[in-house]
């Protein structure tokens, strides 16, 4: 027998590098307990801003420049952090722990380190008792299981208006580079207040960093451009 119908091509096809190492870092949060929280791209300039402990006029809104609508108050969100108010108000006193992953938007100038859109994975541990050191230990925990457990981390104090204490998470490179991978903190009181808690009852901590930045740590890409 001879056969005469020719073979149906294969492509050959990838996951994108961003898609990889999101999925990777959802499997290494959801073994530490954490659930997949999935929250909306257009907000309220209300749940971006003010409930997160920024009012008009505030200049930590300097810090982000945003993609308004023709509707007023209405946005592309800035970050996925409007999605703690959310699951705080469905879900609290009860303890939680998710993760918000999802892309954020920003009226940047696009270069090699920065973009008008990105991944950003944040996440949010709330209960009684929460305690810094948790948030420490978490953090060092998380970069172990996706960098290898040889990676050092370091924290340095940092402000962020929805968290007090804040911190900005680093990592050691390959080349021997302090790279800032996170940013994370205590769940400032007032931000719990507008979640509708008691701060005295209730603490958490919350942490945030960018997808790409951390595929570029782990695949040696430099320039932020390429992922798009």
């Amino acid at each position: 027998l001879y056969v005469t119908l020719p073979g149906r091509p294969s492509p050959a096809w990838r996951l994108h590098p961003s898609t990889q190492v999101l999925r990777r870092i959802c499997q290494i949060w959801a073994a530490m307990g954490f659930q997949i929280y999935r929250s909306r791209d257009v907000e309220t300039d209300e749940m971006n801003f003010e409930l997160l402990n920024i009012p008009a006029h505030h200049p930590a809104r300097d810090m982000w420049d945003t993609f308004y609508t023709t509707s007023e108050g209405i946005l592309l969100r800035t970050h996925t952090s409007p999605g703690q108010i959310r699951i705080m108000r469905e879900r609290c006193p009860e303890p939680i722990r998710v993760i918000l992953p999802g892309m954020c938007y920003r009226y940047e100038q696009i270069s090699a380190s920065k973009g008008i859109q990105f991944l950003q994975m944040e996440g949010l541990a709330g209960g009684k008792n929460i305690r810094l050191g948790d948030l420490l230990g978490t953090m060092t925990e998380f970069n172990r299981r996706i960098f290898g457990p040889d990676r050092k981390t370091r924290f340095r104090a940092s402000y962020f208006p929805f968290t007090e204490p804040s911190a900005e998470v680093d990592v050691l490179s390959d080349s021997g580079r302090w790279l800032e991978i996170l940013g994370c903190g205590m769940v400032h009181p007032n931000v719990l207040r507008t979640a509708g808690v008691d701060p005295e009852e209730y603490t958490g901590y919350a942490f945030g960093m960018g997808v790409e930045r951390l595929t570029m740590l782990r695949y040696g890409v430099e320039d932020l451009r390429l992922f798009f």
